[in-house]
């Protein structure tokens, strides 16, 4: 039997862990040569699902457009004040976006200088494809729209960006290395994360964020050099599980360097874990369970 961390349920990360076990399940091919794991990207069908998981099928969008809308915008609310639980905020940096439903080219983001704790869905912006607000009654941060809106644009898939500058993650980014497949959780992003090795500053033109988005490609996260992490969802909740599953990941792996020579995990074993770490379905049963533990503690995130 494989053992699947919930930790992700515990907003305090210094709580001790949880777990549930899931039948071990032979994947297609295994056993077999393989060259190359397919990338389990924010639409991938490469997702195992309820029947290998035993998750419940949380769906990727609601019937109606005020529906779908107002549910991206509660859990982008969510997100921000999750990311300053795990202390992901960095003074005035860092954004995640969410595609608006009906207005695809347009979509929100936190305003400029309010802390992550702070930010309620009344707070969020409406940015439209130049950049200018056009709802909400606040200031954007330059740098979200020269970084999201190319990535929005580039990747119709795509409903979320997360970006912020953790702690472990600007760490790991500073070796410009991708991770490696040495913990089941990490192999969420097993050849489906890419490493942008320029650094020219503060991100304030367009040009350079296509060349992030470029270089992200149909993956679903970014390490940028000396800068931090990015990650991509097909929801407001995957894109930030994603970022909470590889800061985490960055923080393993400079641990056990540090400790030693951590074994790399096997084709076979990578693409497994893979499959069922790298679960779309997965990510966003992850983050329901933080969604409803911040709605409880935190009610004025939904004023």
């Amino acid at each position: 039997m494989d053992l699947i961390s919930t930790r992700g349920v515990h907003l305090d990360p210094n709580q001790p862990q949880e777990a549930i076990f899931v039948p071990n399940r032979q994947i297609e091919g295994e056993g077999s040569a393989m060259t190359e794991a397919p990338a389990v990207g924010a639409t991938s069908g490469i997702d195992p699902g309820i029947n290998e998981l035993d998750l419940e099928e949380l769906p990727a969008e609601h019937e109606s457009l005020e529906s779908e809308r107002e549910h991206r915008k509660r859990q982008l609310a969510v997100a921000f004040r999750l990311f300053a639980r795990y202390g992901y905020d960095e003074g005035v940096a860092g954004h995640i976006t969410a595609r608006d439903p009906e207005f695809p080219n347009r979509f929100w983001v936190n305003p400029y200088a309010v802390h992550f704790s702070r930010i309620k869905v009344s707070d969020l912006l409406l940015l439209d494809e130049d950049g200018k607000v056009v709802e909400g009654s606040l200031r954007t941060n330059k740098a979200a729209f020269s970084i999201h809106s190319t990535i929005h644009e580039a990747r119709e898939d795509v409903v979320a960006v997360a970006h912020a500058h953790t702690l472990h993650g600007r760490a790991w980014s500073s070796l410009g290395r991708p991770l490696d497949p040495i913990i089941q959780e990490s192999c969420a992003f097993y050849q489906n994360h890419e490493v942008f090795d320029e650094y020219k500053g503060l991100v304030l033109e367009r040009q350079e964020g296509e060349r992030i988005a470029a270089r992200l490609g149909s993956k679903r996260a970014a390490i940028l050099r000396h800068h931090g992490l990015l990650t991509v969802g097909q929801t407001v909740g995957e894109a930030a599980w994603w970022f909470v599953t590889m800061e985490r990941a960055c923080q393993m792996q400079l641990m056990a360097e540090a400790a030693g020579t951590p074994r790399i995990m096997t084709e076979e074993e990578a693409v497994l874990a893979a499959r069922q770490f790298g679960s779309a379905n997965m990510a966003r049963n992850n983050f329901r369970l933080l969604e409803e533990l911040i709605i409880e503690e935190e009610p004025d995130v939904l004023a």
